[in-house]
C-alpha cells in the first residue's frame, strides 16, 4: 500500500469516529429541543413547531446515516471482510471478520499493545459460529454465535468466545467495548513466531487429530484447538 492510500486509511477511520459522536450529539441535541418546545410554548403550537423540527431531524438523520454508510464502505476496501466456513459431518462452523494489512508497520506490541482487548481484526467484531457443541481446553462451548476477542502477549494469547454482538467493537476512545460478564469461554494459547512475515491478517481452519483455527499475522501465528462433541 503507497502512501496515498495509508493516508486515505488513517482519514477514514478519524472520520467514522467523528462520525459516531456526531450521532451520539445528534441524539441529546434531538431530546433537549423537543423538551424545550413542549416546555416554552403552548400545546398547540407547540405541536406545530415541534412537526417541523422533527422534519428536519429526520433530514438531517438520513444524511448523517448515508454518510456513515459511505464511510464503512471506504473502511471495508482497507480491510475486507471475509467468511471462513469448516465443516465435519454434521457439524459446521463459520468466521466472518475484517482482514487489515501490516503495511509496513509492527503489528503486535506497537500497533496492537500487548495485554489489550483486540477485536480480532478490523471495522468490528470478528464472529465465531458453530451448529453443535464443541469442546475446547476442556471446556463446552454450546452451540451458538459469539463474538471473538483476543488478548495478544509476546509469548501467549488469551482468545475469548463472548455471547453478546457488538455493533462497532470499540468505544470513543478505541478500547474495545467487549462485556467481560458475557465471556463464555476463555483458554491461553502460545505465540508461534513465523520465520516470514504475513501482511493480511488471516484466520483458517485444519483439519488434524483435532480441529485448529489458526491466526496468522506478521510474524505471529497462533492455534486454537477444539473437537466436536
Amino acid at each position: 500500500m503507497d502512501y496515498q492510500q495509508l493516508l486515505l486509511v488513517v482519514k477514514v477511520r478519524k472520520e467514522s469516529k467523528s462520525l459516531i459522536r456526531i450521532f451520539a450529539f445528534y441524539n441529546q441535541i434531538t431530546y433537549v429541543v423537543i423538551k424545550l418546545i413542549l416546555h416554552k410554548f403552548k400545546h398547540r403550537f407547540a405541536m406545530k413547531i415541534l412537526k417541523w423540527v422533527l422534519i428536519v431531524l429526520g433530514i438531517l438523520a438520513a444524511v448523517l446515516f448515508v454518510a456513515f454508510k459511505v464511510l464503512q464502505t471506504q473502511t471495508k476496501k482497507a480491510s475486507p471482510e471475509q467468511t471462513v466456513n469448516f465443516e465435519q459431518g454434521d457439524a459446521k462452523m463459520e468466521v466472518f471478520y475484517n482482514r487489515p494489512y501490516k503495511k509496513g508497520r509492527d503489528v503486535f506490541g506497537d500497533l496492537l499493545p500487548y495485554g489489550k482487548v483486540w477485536r480480532t481484526g478490523a471495522n468490528e467484531p470478528t464472529t465465531f459460529t458453530t451448529s453443535t457443541d464443541l469442546t475446547i481446553d476442556g471446556k463446552t462451548l454450546a452451540a451458538g454465535k459469539y463474538t471473538l476477542w483476543t488478548i495478544p502477549n509476546e509469548t501467549s494469547w488469551t482468545v475469548i468466545f463472548n455471547s453478546k454482538m457488538y455493533g462497532w467493537g470499540v468505544n470513543f476512545s478505541g478500547e474495545a467495548s467487549r462485556d467481560p460478564a458475557a465471556d463464555a469461554l476463555q483458554l491461553e494459547v502460545p505465540v508461534e513466531t513465523l520465520p516470514q512475515t504475513v501482511e493480511q491478517f488471516t484466520i483458517a481452519f485444519e483439519q488434524g487429530e483435532n480441529v485448529n483455527m489458526t491466526m496468522i499475522w506478521d510474524d505471529t501465528r497462533i492455534v486454537v484447538p477444539f473437537s466436536v462433541q
